[in-house]
Formats: structure tokens, C-alpha cells, sequence
């Protein structure tokens, strides 16, 4: 299909992919189009700055902007000196940005001022106090004339407004890097080294910083888009964000190891995706089924030639699927994995039968060896019994700062526990069944109950809070919350709602409440709550709370 790179790093990647498709389009967007030896020319620019402003190897740099071409040349540029990229949610609350900062040790943060009706600069300047850690902002500003001064919080001299200042940055010392400076540094990169700190909703309260390196990145990458048929000549649409695993490390690895090109929606829009998939002559779609199903059935859709559109990535059950079928994606991959296995771990071939594909998310990757252990032996069940989905092989580095929870994440024979529910068929194909614990999925994002239940028991109003994930025809799940006030103080769902908006991502804020009294709840006979159960005193008769938006046009 393509020519294997022989590159173990993003920078060799790079350097690669631009002598060899050098002239081709590597990354469109937000009026921005660059090809891979334009790409590569604007990142060592931009490491160049990176390397003036103190960044070292080990060091981490946020990236906080939405998917625009320089979300990728920042983490290019920041794994050409050596640095790990942190990619921050922009769906995040002041709250919860600042406490990525913070445990993510960022030092230096590239952003945009803001989107999605928030001021980063603001939310940032206000925490500054707080993160002793955090030496340097870069502001990237969409405004022509640069009005508001930008640059470093401290030691900064010198202010700019657009990248091609950047470069010509001293540091402390007046030292201007050189193209060669940034270039060695790019070569003393190794495979193993730590590429992406990422954070991902989990069974805590509070999302996990989760370590990905080069090499494994670069490979698994590859064989994602081997099973998907990728070529140099493809062209993938991507709005899923690229904070994400699935965006910066599925797709962003599958295409650019292929030399072909990511175009970029910032965020979602039917009629916006319409036209670009048209004007760009998309083949490769990667998004999610309510996606599909918006844009298949938006008044418009009609004027809108989506021919090109061949395979593609994602999730859900068969009927959901095939909403992306039916928009013209023929040869879609049903895919499994999570942010600790580089995204995917298994993928269905494109050559698979449709009916194949839609069940099935396919055997593991090359490099990946998978189990199914039996819930109540601990021992490997046989082909067509379920069992939890263990994984080893491309996995995670570790969770950052927390050496205990990376060594409860593996038994004893190195495999990674996922906790979902799978069983494989005579053929080595792999199904999802579930999840054995308590997250929600909903519209391909990942939710933990504990963190919204954290938030909503902080409202003064709120004595205890349980949060289940209730199915619903679009988005596969929603969030529903159980709600035990205080004696005399009952808030209302709207009171709720709005509390929810200011203390984190709105995917996260529940779609329905429901108030109890403590003796309604359903309990063990040990006096324990049984959550299994509380998703039945949500009847389907009840009426629904608008919900706060849907994944992906959020």
C-alpha cells in the first residue's frame, strides 16, 4: 500500500516522510495549507523558538488550541527538542485546566487566546499564581492586527504574535538556535522515549496522565492504517479532537507514517463537514456515527458529493455504523482500543465483509497480542466466551506520578487489564461486548461517573450523587444522575445543569436527574448501593433535559 518508514521517532518521521513526499499536502486547515517540506520548515522554526525558551528532552509542552494545522506542527515541534507534548482538553473548565497544568508539570504552554466561547489567556492568567511550574505561554491569535502584547510570563523581552517570530527568540543566554541547533536535538531522540502525556477519563474521580512514546506511536500507527488501506494518496477528514488518542495518535500516526494528508475541521458542523469533504475530496473518515447520522440527514445534504469518501475509523453497534455506510464510507474499519493501547489495539480489515465489519473490531495488531480471561477463574476462556480484554505488547508507558496504579494496570504476566468485556471467534477476531466497570461512553467519549459525581456533591444543595450512563439512540449513551438533597434545599435540573457548566466539560453534564429520598434507593443486603440497578428508575416516559451537545460538535 505505502512505503514503511523506517523511522522510531517523530522527528526522524518527519524528516523522513519530507524528502520523500515533500511536495505533497500533509496537514489543511483553518485557511492553512502546508505540504510536508512546508510542515517540516515551519517546525523546526517553531522548535527553534521551543529551544529558546529553555525547552529541554523530558520537558512538557501543552498544546491547548483545536484542530488546526498548528496543533501539529506544535507537538512536531515540540518532539524535535526532545519534549513531551501534553494535549489539553478545550472543553475544559478553568478548574479542571488548571489542574492539568498542574500535574502535568507543563512548562511551556502553546495556545490559542481562545475558542469555543472561552479566554484561554484568561483562564490561564488567572492560575498563574498557582503553577510555580509553568514558565512560559505562547499565544497564537487569530486577530490580524495583534492588539494585546504576547509572549513569556517571565524573562519575556520580547513579544510576538505570530509564529514566524518565534524563531527569532534568544534565550536568556541571547542565544538564537540555529536549523542545525534543532536538528541535532531532534536526532538524540530515541524510540523509547515518552512522546504524549495524555489524560483519559477513568474509574477515579480525576482523568489519568497516560505516557505513549515514539516508537510504538510510529508502529502502531502504521498497522492502523494498513488495516484501514492507507495510502499516500489518501486524504483523512478529521473534527474528533486532537487531544484525543484517536486523533493525535490514531489518526495523525496512521496518516502522516502513509505520507498522506489530515484535513481538519475545528469543530463540528454537519454543513461545514458537508462542504469540506466535498471541497477536499476526503477519503478517509474518522468521526463517529451521530456524526454520519447528522450529516446524512441534514436538509442539505443533498447538493453535497461525497464520492470520495472510502474508509475510515470508529465505533458503536451495527445499526450505528451503518449510518456511516449509508453516508458513503463503504469500507469503514470498526476499531477497538483505549488511550493506554495507542488508541487501537485491534482493527477490522477494510477487505472484511460489511456484515464482518459491523460486528467485529477485527484480530489484534501486528505487535499486539491479546486474552480473554474468564471473569470468575482468572484463566483464559476458550473462542466464543466472554471474558475481560487484556492486552500486551504497543501499551502504555506507565501513568504519570503514579507508580501504583501502573502496576495494579498489569497482572502478573505483563498483560494490560482494560477492564472491558470481549471474546474472540475461531479465527482470532475480537468483539466488544462492553464494559465490565462503570464508565459512559457517550458519543465515543469516555466519562467517568466518579468525577461528575466529585463535582455535583460540591453544589451546596447536593447530599449524595450517583451517576449511571442511560441508552440513547444517538450518542449510545447519556448521563443520567441520582440525586439525594440536603433536608429542605432540593434543587432543581436546571439549577444543576448550570452549576455543571461552570465546573467542567459540557459532555459531562448529565442529561437527566432524577431526586430521591436515601430510602428509594435500590440496595445490596449489606446496605450497599446497587448502581447496576439505578438506570431503572429512569423511565423511558420521562421527559428528557435538552442535552448540553453533542460529541463532536462540542
Amino acid at each position: 500500500m505505502g512505503v514503511r518508514p523506517a523511522s522510531i521517532t517523530f522527528p526522524a518521521l518527519l524528516a523522513e516522510q519530507a524528502a520523500r513526499y515533500g511536495g505533497r499536502e500533509a496537514a489543511v486547515g483553518s485557511r492553512k495549507r502546508l505540504t510536508y517540506a512546508e510542515l517540516r520548515a515551519e517546525v523546526l522554526q517553531v522548535a527553534r523558538g521551543l529551544a529558546a525558551l529553555g525547552v529541554r528532552r523530558g520537558d512538557h509542552v501543552g498544546i491547548l488550541m483545536g484542530n488546526r494545522p498548528e496543533w501539529i506542527v506544535s507537538f512536531l515541534a515540540a518532539h524535535q527538542v526532545g519534549a513531551v507534548v501534553v494535549a489539553l482538553n478545550t472543553w475544559s473548565s478553568a478548574r479542571e485546566l488548571e489542574h492539568a497544568l498542574s500535574h502535568a508539570d507543563v512548562r511551556v504552554l502553546v495556545a490559542q487566546e481562545q475558542a469555543r466561547n472561552q479566554s484561554y489567556r484568561e483562564m490561564v492568567d488567572q492560575a498563574r499564581g498557582r503553577l510555580p511550574l509553568l514558565r512560559h505561554a505562547v499565544w497564537l491569535c487569530d486577530k490580524a492586527d495583534g492588539a494585546a502584547e504576547r509572549g513569556a510570563y517571565r524573562g519575556g523581552d520580547h513579544a510576538w504574535n505570530d509564529w514566524s517570530r518565534i524563531a527569532d527568540r534568544g534565550d536568556e543566554n541571547r542565544r538564537v538556535y540555529s536549523t542545525e541547533d534543532v536538528e541535532r536535538l531532534g536526532a538524540q531522540v530515541e524510540g523509547a522515549d515518552n512522546a504524549f502525556l495524555l489524560y483519559s477519563s477513568g474509574s477515579t474521580s480525576l482523568p489519568k496522565g497516560i505516557l505513549l512514546g515514539h516508537r510504538a506511536a510510529i508502529e502502531n500507527g502504521w498497522n492502523i492504517g494498513e488495516r484501514q488501506h492507507v495510502t499516500q494518496d489518501d486524504r483523512l477528514w478529521l473534527v474528533v479532537s486532537l487531544f484525543w488518542s484517536f486523533g493525535s495518535v490514531n489518526a495523525t500516526a496512521s496518516l502522516m507514517s502513509h505520507g498522506g494528508c489530515l484535513v481538519l475541521q475545528e469543530r463540528f458542523d454537519a454543513h461545514e463537514a458537508l462542504a469540506l469533504i466535498e471541497r477536499e475530496r476526503c477519503t478517509v473518515f474518522y468521526g463517529t456515527p451521530n456524526m454520519a447520522f447528522a450529516m446524512q440527514t441534514h436538509a442539505e445534504r443533498g447538493r453535497y458529493d461525497l464520492s470520495s469518501l472510502r474508509t475510515g475509523a470508529a465505533i458503536g453497534t451495527p445499526e450505528q455504523l451503518m449510518r456511516i455506510v449509508d453516508l458513503g464510507v463503504t469500507r469503514i474499519c470498526n476499531i477497538y482500543g483505549q488511550t493506554e493501547t495507542y488508541g487501537n489495539c485491534a482493527v477490522i480489515d477494510a477487505d472484511e465483509p460489511l456484515d464482518v465489519r459491523l460486528r467485529s473490531v477485527g484480530p489484534p495488531l501486528p505487535g499486539v497480542a491479546v486474552r480473554i480471561i474468564d471473569l470468575e477463574t482468572g484463566k483464559e476462556a476458550p473462542c466464543g466466551q466472554d471474558g475481560e480484554i487484556r492486552v500486551k505488547g504497543y501499551v502504555f508507558n506507565g501513568y504519570y506520578k503514579n507508580e501504583e496504579q501502573t502496576r495494579q494496570a498489569f497482572d502478573e504476566e505483563g498483560f494490560f487489564r482494560t477492564g472491558d468485556l470481549g471474546r474472540r471467534d475461531d479465527e482470532g477476531r475480537l468483539y466488544f461486548r462492553g464494559r465490565i466497570n462503570e464508565m459512559v461512553k457517550s458519543g465515543g467519549i469516555n466519562v467517568a461517573p466518579a468525577e461528575v459525581e466529585e463535582v455535583l456533591m460540591r453544589h451546596p444543595d447536593v447530599h449524595t450523587a450517583f451517576v449511571v450512563g442511560l441508552p440513547d439512540p444517538v450518542l449510545d449513551q447519556i448521563l443520567g444522575a441520582v440525586i439525594i438533597a440536603r433536608a429542605g434545599h432540593v434543587p432543581t435540573a436546571d439549577e444543576l445543569q448550570r452549576y455543571c457548566r461552570g465546573e467542567m466539560a459540557v459532555y459531562k453534564i448529565p442529561a437527566r436527574f432524577r431526586f430521591l429520598e436515601d430510602d428509594e434507593l435500590p440496595l445490596t443486603t449489606t446496605g450497599k448501593v446497587q448502581k447496576n440497578r439505578l438506570h431503572e428508575l429512569f423511565s423511558e416516559a420521562e421527559a428528557r433535559l435538552p442535552e448540553p451537545g453533542a460529541a463532536g460538535g462540542r
